[in-house]
C-alpha cells in the first residue's frame, strides 16, 4: 500500500466510493518484488513488460494525486457521456486468447 499514487488510503477510499461495483485488489499488500514474481508464476510477466502504451503509461498524469477528493471525481464523471464511450469500446473490441501454461500460482 502506498507504493504508487492510487495506493495511498485517500485515493483507495475514493476509488471504493465513486464505483458501483467491488473492487478486488488481491495484490495489495504485496510489494514489487512480491509481485514480479507472481507475475512470473502465472506466465504474464512477460506480457506485462512489452513496450506498448496502456492505460498506465497513457493516462497517468504527470503528477498524480495522493490525496483526491470525492466531490472532485463526480463532478469530473458528470461530464463525461459514459454511454457514448461504451457503445466506441464495444464496437473496438479485440479478443486475444491466452492460454495457461503449466505453471499455476
Amino acid at each position: 500500500i502506498g507504493q504508487v499514487a492510487s495506493q495511498t488510503m485517500d485515493s483507495l477510499a475514493v476509488t471504493n466510493a465513486a464505483v458501483s461495483m467491488p473492487v478486488f485488489r488481491p495484490l495489495i499488500g504485496f510489494d514489487k518484488v512480491d509481485i514480479v514474481t507472481v507475475s512470473k508464476k502465472i506466465e504474464t510477466y512477460e506480457t506485462s513488460i512489452l513496450p506498448y502504451e496502456d492505460c498506465c503509461t497513457v493516462f497517468t498524469p504527470r503528477h498524480p494525486v495522493t490525496h483526491p477528493r470525492l466531490e472532485k471525481i463526480l463532478e469530473s464523471e458528470k461530464r463525461i457521456n459514459g454511454e457514448e464511450l461504451i457503445q466506441e469500446a464495444v464496437a473496438n473490441i479485440e479478443v486475444i486468447g491466452i492460454r495457461p501454461g503449466r505453471n499455476r500460482f
